[in-house]
């Protein structure tokens, strides 16, 4: 028995001794500054997932502004210096941006590859993302969810007495409920089929989406979704829904889901359910980051009185110029596109919102060896190996922002009360100083329309309601850190709030 425990312990020990010798990248001449980590394929995954800002400060101030660590098995190098954002970008030719992207949609969602040098599709979705979220279809898109919120947040009939009812419930919970609704009506339309049953589901599809969404970061990390029966349930019957057979019963689909559900039928060879599947990605795309940024905007502006104030009065301005009249009767409120663009309040108010809670990764990966050039140098770059930005360094960074924890609601304003865009680090004005949606060409195709959603949400929740906050020296939530890395973070826990109709 001593014998064989022997032999194991000589194993173990040839495999680690080996693992050290072999298995251990060796920084190159060139290189940046590299940390392995202690722990083999995990590398320094765990300090960074534990507090990523903290962990990036700390290997700032040991390594400068560039600088490589191993992630599960991946070789990132950080670039944290945002002077040299900019000239990152201009290596272009170099990278490619789809392969994290696409590679992480097919292990989420369930389909195959929807990368066209794969084979299994010839659609450039970020083409057709373009085409239907941005431009004059957005006309269409922003007509569309202002009705949806209406229906959703004003009745058809409302009593006097529950006009004058105050109505108490959690603000993210009613963020959520909300702006999910109304977005799931926006994209893919109401089913004529099943008109009676309308409410209920779309109270199944909110706690599936639900489900599916709690463990997607556990998703991305890489564990299989078969671990989570629930989840899985609760994707399949999200995605059940958009089969093509059952999104043709669906009337006012968008034409982003139209144009893909044609796409899809031409140019794919996958099935019905991987069609739906594809369908699923915009339902989360459009929903994920949307509904917390939705939260936070509405809770950092609830609990600024300045901010209630100046955004009021922008509301009612914006509406008198418009013509539009508030009323839970007659017709519901429409601005246009250009209206919703002209309301620099509203738009710091959301900005701050985003750059307090906003914990996106931006990430390349390298088609080939090359030489990185950039404000700190120039660095040889491995085929393969990964580009990180992560934003909260910037965001949070006392220089570009004088006392950047604390919520201001006209930091993004200038002296006259327009969008200011001027911001400097280490004296130098910053091309890139926000970047809650990414960059270059990973940069979000519906941010404009998700912009857009938010601020329709804020101008009927000033319109129709009167809003207080239960607890009215509420401290703001944690954020939830499970989610680093996905875009913006929800709030650890949820706020109670009052809200009643107002007397028109």
């Amino acid at each position: 028995m001593m014998t064989i425990s022997l032999i194991w312990g000589v194993v173990v020990a040839v495999c680690c001794c080996l693992w050290l010798i072999l298995g251990i990248r060796r920084r190159q001449i060139g290189e940046p500054p590299l940390e392995n980590g202690l722990i083999p394929y995990v590398g320094c995954a765990l300090q960074f997932g534990a507090n990523p800002l903290e962990f990036l400060r700390k290997n700032q101030r040991k390594h400068g502004h560039v600088f490589t660590c191993k992630l599960m098995g991946k070789y990132v190098h950080f670039i944290t210096n945002p002077l040299s954002f900019h000239k990152v970008l201009c290596h272009g030719k170099y990278f490619d941006w789809t392969k994290f992207h696409f590679t992480t949609s097919s292990k989420v969602f369930g389909h195959r590859s929807i990368d066209p040098s794969d084979g299994h599709t010839a659609e450039n979705i970020n083409q057709t993302f373009i085409k239907t979220l941005q431009g004059d279809a957005l006309n269409a898109l922003d007509k569309t969810m202002m009705e949806n919120l209406q229906l959703v947040m004003r009745p058809p009939i409302l009593s006097k007495s529950k006009t004058a009812a105050w109505m108490t419930e959690g603000m993210y919970s009613f963020c959520y409920r909300v702006m999910f609704e109304a977005g799931y009506l926006t994209l893919f339309g109401k089913d004529l089929t099943r008109e009676d049953s309308q409410r209920a589901l779309m109270l199944s599809n909110l706690d599936n989406f639900k489900q599916f969404d709690k463990i997607f970061p556990a998703l991305v990390a890489g564990l299989p979704i078969h671990v989570f029966k629930a989840a899985h349930h609760a994707r399949e019957k999200l995605a059940e829904d958009f089969k093509h057979e059952n999104l043709r019963k669906r009337d006012h689909v968008s034409d982003l889901v139209s144009m893909r559900m044609v796409l899809n039928d031409q140019l794919s060879t996958f099935d019905d359910m991987e069609k739906a599947k594809t369908h699923l990605v915009v339902l989360w795309a459009s929903q994920a980051n949307t509904i917390p940024t939705t939260f936070w905007s509405l809770f950092q502006m609830m609990r600024n009185p300045e901010a209630m104030k100046a955004a009021t009065e922008e509301v009612n301005k914006t509406l008198e110029n418009a013509g539009q009249k508030i009323s839970f009767d007659g017709d519901p409120i429409c601005l246009n596109q250009m209206q919703l663009n002209d309301m620099p309040v509203l738009d710091s108010i959301i900005k701050e919102s985003l750059r307090l809670s906003s914990a996106s990764l931006n990430i390349r990966a390298a088609k080939e060896d090359f030489t990185l050039h950039v404000e700190d140098g120039s660095f040889n770059i491995r085929k393969d190996d990964f580009i990180a930005f992560y934003p909260p360094l910037m965001h949070l960074d006392p220089e570009i922002y004088q006392d950047p924890l604390t919520f201001k609601y006209d930091r993004y304003l200038d002296e006259n009360g327009k969008a200011k865009t001027t911001f400097y680090s280490n004296g130098l004005k910053l091309k890139y100083y926000y970047m809650p949606f990414g960059s270059g060409a990973t940069i979000c195709p519906g941010r404009i329309f998700a912009v857009h959603e938010i601020k329709e949400f804020l101008i009927l929740m000033l319109s129709y309601f009167e809003l207080e906050l239960v607890e009215s020296q509420v401290k703001c939530p944690p954020l939830d850190q499970s989610r680093v890395g996905l875009g913006i973070l929800p709030p650890l826990n949820d706020i109670e709030f009052k809200y009643k109709f107002k007397s028109l």
